[in-house]
């Protein structure tokens, strides 16, 4: 076996055109590893400017009345992950700055693809992009060679006549290919992991390993197929066409073909249906209940009640400000409901594309890819609900000022000092723990592994007779 491999690999390195071809590939793969460490690089600048100057404009209120404060409200930005100049998965496309104020949950604006005088169905220049479709292609035609070229020479003949065994011969050559494109999906790594020292952690290592270890079952699987295929198609030209008809639609039509089945089966609410709801059930009451006047008269007889006095200017506190919290909780159960039903529809979605790893394993890569570099959608559901739950404490602390801060109901005029606008907190990203991704993708990890030991079994008993010579 190991004789096959090197065999192989002393081919390969005498090929000047292949050499000339790697070399390329090469100096490819590491521009695309500088090019995603240097736009990682512009968007943590940006961001640490950006939000350094929303934070100071905050903290530079000298005297505001606290319901104004929550009108003018601040500005969130999703800060980019380690990983996401490999694969940055949907954050090209969902935005990355968020305002936060009062009454209204806000969309994210500003997404990079809007900002892009024009928009490719492959994006910008990434790892992902080559690992994904350039290297896997290299592969196949390498693996058809590999075969072919034997079986034109007459080599695997004599090979066979002289005792070696063709499983042995076809295991050890799909080693060798797939050793080859291992150490270009390694060296990309390692150079974007140099790039990145300063702030790698544990989490992103094991990320990286992850990711390593998914783009390797992929590759192995693509190597193993095609020299199968060459092997048990008698026509080299037929052999080679079918593998490249089975990889355009794996990584091209099929993929788009269940998004669109997955879209039906779990159909998502228009915006504007969607928006139209949410005020809806804030204004007149959730399933047409409990309307926003009605709320508003029972709660200021609950206050009247809680201090025993018979009329608002009495009350020791400043109802408005109640009132507008109050307004703010209804809005968040509204905001849970809605928001709840279209994660709960999201994660349909994802569950059910997620089974197309069975017949198509380049689905499962994809995913994978996108959920190991954090750049998927889980990761972004997962910064909008921090980022949600930051705006009901900072408003509810505006709030809480404007009604327990020394006004009198109806007093609009009464303003809060410095000292309590810098006691805001400022939003801070806490990101999610790999076990939730790991989880998230087994069953992504489970079905390259599933095609991994079809693809050996294939090997291994699928060429016992010696059909092509």
């Amino acid at each position: 076996m190991w004789q096959i491999i090197t065999n192989e690999w002393r081919y390969l390195s005498r090929t000047k055109s292949l050499l000339v071809i790697s070399f390329s590939f090469i100096i490819i793969l590491l521009a695309a590893a500088w090019l995603g460490y240097k736009q990682n690089k512009v968007h943590e600048k940006n961001y640490a400017e950006a939000k350094q100057y929303v934070r100071a404009e905050w903290e530079s209120i000298k005297e505001m009345n606290p319901h104004g404060a929550a009108h003018y409200g601040t500005y969130v930005f999703k800060p980019t992950q380690v990983l996401s100049g490999l694969d940055d998965g949907v954050n090209a496309i969902t935005g990355n700055v968020l305002r936060v104020e009062g009454h209204v949950q806000n969309e994210m604006v500003h997404s990079e693809a809007s900002q892009m005088q024009s928009v490719s169905k492959f994006g910008k220049l990434k790892g992902a992009l080559l690992l994904q479709y350039i290297v896997p292609l290299l592969l196949i035609f390498l693996s058809y060679h590999a075969i072919n070229s034997e079986k034109q020479s007459g080599r695997l003949k004599m090979l066979i006549f002289q005792g070696s065994r063709l499983r042995t011969l076809v295991v050890g050559k799909t080693i060798a290919i797939w050793l080859y494109g291992f150490s270009l999906l390694l060296l990309t790594i390692l150079v974007y992991l140099i790039f990145h020292a300063a702030t790698m952690h544990t989490d992103v290592w094991l990320r990286t390993f992850l990711l390593l270890f998914s783009y390797s079952v992929y590759y192995f699987i693509l190597c193993g197929l095609t020299l199968f295929l060459s092997l048990r198609i008698q026509q080299a030209a037929v052999a080679l066409t079918c593998m490249l008809t089975l990889w355009v639609v794996w990584s091209i039509f099929m993929p788009n073909i269940l998004q669109s089945a997955v879209s039906a089966w779990h159909p998502l609410p228009s915006r504007n249906v969607f928006k139209q709801a949410m005020k809806e059930d804030r204004s007149k009451g959730i399933d047409g209940h409990n309307p926003s006047e009605e709320r508003e008269k029972e709660f200021r007889k609950e206050v009247l009640a809680k201090y025993g006095v018979d009329s608002v200017e009495k009350l020791p506190i400043n109802i408005d400000g109640l009132l507008m919290q109050a307004d703010e909780e209804y809005g968040n159960i509204v905001w849970d409901k809605h928001f709840g039903e279209l994660r709960n529809t999201l994660a349909q979605q994802k569950q059910s594309y997620q089974l197309g790893g069975i017949i198509n394993p380049f689905i499962s890569l994809q995913n994978a890819s996108m959920g190991f570099a954090g750049s998927d959608n889980y990761h972004h559901q997962h910064y909008l609900l921090q980022v949600e739950t930051y705006r009901r404490m900072f408003i509810k602390m505006l709030n809480d000022k404007h009604a327990f801060g020394g006004s009198k109901s109806g007093d609009w005029d009464w303003k809060a000092d410095n000292a309590f606008f810098k006691s805001v907190p400022d939003f801070e990203y806490q990101e999610s723990p790999i076990q939730t991704s790991l989880t998230l993708y087994l069953t992504d990890i489970a079905w390259l592994l599933f095609w991994f030991t079809l693809v050996f079994i294939l090997l291994l008993f699928g060429t016992h007779k010696l059909t092509v010579l």
